[in-house]
């Protein structure tokens, strides 16, 4: 599944992008923004495929958050959804997806997810079978060779990530994104932006505030939260 950013300042035009992102695409909003600066500390450490940016946003404007993605060794695709025309060459130069103009046209945007969701179909992705059915983590300077099915959830801790297995709690040396791309994308999911978790290790699912829900996990005390940007896939994988 496709995952995207939403960077808006504007309350309004960022719920009717979500709204419309949400209805007419299987596009997965992992975390939206109003600052520049924000955005770009979480694309440093999250791997996303797609940039909705407005250009006059706080701190680091779009079209200069936009300079910075452009250097990523993989980039997303970028769309630019903002109220000035003048800034369409330079958009283009940048190698933006698309470029449109608010107020949101709604066929605008349904034809522009579209061919979002072709391209990526269009892209060779990585085998399932290629990804390891291990991960080495970490506990009192000795490397754990674990097996994924082993695995509970795991929760972000600054720069790496708390693993908790059926033998106890570990650490992956990395961010949890990174985690993410070494497990089966069948077996595990991103409930939230500091968790993952293995769903067939899910024993309860918690009806929670403003519709989301808490888990929990089979063996375990603790709870899992799903946010709310994640809720819509979720309910599809578990077909609540």
């Amino acid at each position: 599944m496709l995952k995207a950013l939403i960077v808006e300042d504007e309350y309004l035009a960022r719920e009717e992008l979500t709204y419309l992102i949400e209805t007419y695409s299987n596009i997965n909003i992992v975390a939206a923004f109003e600052d520049g600066l924000d955005a770009f500390k979480y694309l440093q450490e999250n791997k996303i495929d797609i940039a909705f940016l407005d250009i006059q946003i706080p701190s680091i404007d779009g079209m200069l958050l936009a300079r910075n993605i452009h250097q990523f060794a993989q980039k997303p695709h970028i769309v630019f959804t903002t109220a000035y025309k003048e800034f369409a060459v330079d958009a283009f130069e940048l190698e933006a997806f698309d470029y449109i103009l608010k107020p949101l046209n709604e066929q605008r945007v349904i034809g522009l997810l579209n061919k979002l969701e072709a391209a990526h179909q269009c892209q060779s992705p990585a085998p399932e079978s290629a990804r390891p059915k291990t991960v080495n983590l970490t506990k009192d300077n000795r490397i754990r060779v674990t097996q994924v099915d082993e695995i509970y959830y795991a929760e972000a801790c600054e720069k790496v990530t708390n693993v908790f297995t059926t033998d106890g709690v570990f650490i992956a040396p990395y961010s949890i994104s990174e985690l993410m791309e070494r497990l089966p994308e069948e077996g595990f999911f991103r409930t939230h932006r500091s968790y993952c978790i293995n769903l067939e290790k899910i024993k309860e699912i918690i009806p929670w505030m403003n519709s989301t829900y808490m888990l929990k996990m089979c063996d375990l005390n603790e709870e899992v939260p799903v946010s709310r940007s994640n809720i819509k896939r979720f309910r599809e994988l578990m077909q609540l």
